[in-house]
């Protein structure tokens, strides 16, 4: 075995080969029994990582895979920023010269408990009494934030040919969300948003509301994928799919107007204070960012003091009147670029009506029919 233990330290260390390979490290024994089965497992681990990477023919250190996929795809996604935020939580979890094949169920557990322990994030300073009572992390955050993104590694490597004996069941990873709920905006909430917008931010809003796009698309439409000849938006949505949303006349109104604005993005503020460490003077127009348009909003609806209603229930308002207006699910689903329509069929309950006002017909036909039979006899 090929265990030793250094002058300066309590513990038995491992170093040995194996195929060219170098594996070393402390054991954390200080017995030799302990510290040979230590180094006896990690053999075994260096022979799985051995011939994973064989087949894959890169290495599957989380932090080179991490790399690979941000250089191949991942820098594309629609929030980049959000997405390496991540990627590195995952890194500095696990240590960057951890293998993917040493991850198994048990340590992909051990890190959903992790995340599920940590806090909403709010700005500003905060004492250590202030952080505690803010609430824990949803489940979905937890799970877009860490199961969702370890699977994405898995799911890339395995692409490049490695195979993992041990890989986690996700099915069991991930943690029980709420059904979405479907929020309607009501015509007094939005005389009283409207009443309480700035006037800068109003284009992005009424964007936002005449054509159910997600917040992310919204605030990072560029003029590149605006198409006015075509009637067209085309750009990259959720998942990395090509999306087409259609200009109406509504919506064109909002946004022809906005044109050198900005040379690149649609929406734009109206800086209120300048800030020269980033360059921004006072007054001047800058394109949208994703935390400054946050702010600004929830600044907006606490004004109008409209309660329990997020920005993307502006998307849900978008759905549910499309549907009482239209009745066509299929319609609905393209118009929302829902790729499954299980997504659109939370909108249904719209259609109670309908529903109810059909079971009313069948009933007084039947009701008619029994009528005309009793006359016969």
């Amino acid at each position: 075995m090929s265990v030793y233990k250094p002058k300066k330290s309590p513990f038995y260390h491992y170093d040995f080969q194996l195929r060219g390979r170098r594996f070393c490290g402390s054991t954390e024994s200080t017995t030799r029994k302990e510290a040979e089965k230590f180094e006896s497992a990690e053999r075994e681990k260096a022979k799985k990582l051995i011939k994973a990477t064989k087949r894959s023919q890169t290495s599957l250190l989380i932090g080179d895979v991490v790399v690979r996929l941000w250089n191949d795809e991942a820098q594309y996604d629609a929030e980049p920023d959000a997405t390496w935020t991540n990627l590195e939580r995952l890194v500095n979890y696990f240590g960057e010269a951890t293998p993917l094949t040493d991850i198994d169920h048990y340590k992909a557990k051990n890190m959903v408990s992790w995340r599920r322990g940590h806090r909403v994030s709010r700005r500003g300073k905060r004492t250590k009494e202030e952080e505690r009572a803010l609430p824990l992390i949803a489940n979905a955050t937890v799970n877009r934030s860490v199961t969702a993104v370890l699977q994405r590694l898995f799911r890339f490597a395995k692409a490049e040919r490695a195979v993992f004996e041990n890989e986690p069941k996700w099915g069991e990873l991930y943690l029980p969300e709420p059904e979405e709920r479907v929020r309607e905006l009501m015509d007094s909430e939005a005389t009283s948003l409207d009443e309480a917008m700035r006037a800068d931010y109003e284009p992005f809003f009424a964007f936002a509301r005449a054509c159910g796009m997600r917040f992310k698309e919204c605030v990072t439409l560029r003029w590149s994928e605006v198409n006015f000849g075509t009637r067209q938006i085309v750009r990259t949505g959720k998942g990395g799919r090509r999306v087409v949303f259609p200009i109406t006349d509504a919506i064109r109104e909002i946004l022809f107007p906005l044109q050198g604005q900005h040379p690149e993005f649609v929406f734009t503020y109206v800086a209120k204070y300048g800030n020269r460490r980033l360059g921004i003077v006072r007054g001047q127009r800058y394109q949208l960012t994703y935390n400054g348009t946050k702010s600004a909003w929830q600044r907006i609806r606490t004004s109008a003091g409209v309660t329990n209603f997020r920005f993307h229930d502006y998307r849900h308002d978008f759905g549910t009147k499309l549907l009482r207006d239209s009745g066509n699910l299929k319609l609905v689903q393209k118009a929302m670029n829902h790729r499954d329509i299980k997504s659109t069929l939370r909108y249904a309950h719209v259609l109670d009506e309908d529903v109810a006002a059909a079971v009313e017909r069948v009933a007084k036909s039947r009701k008619k029919s029994r009528t005309q039979v009793r006359k016969v006899v």
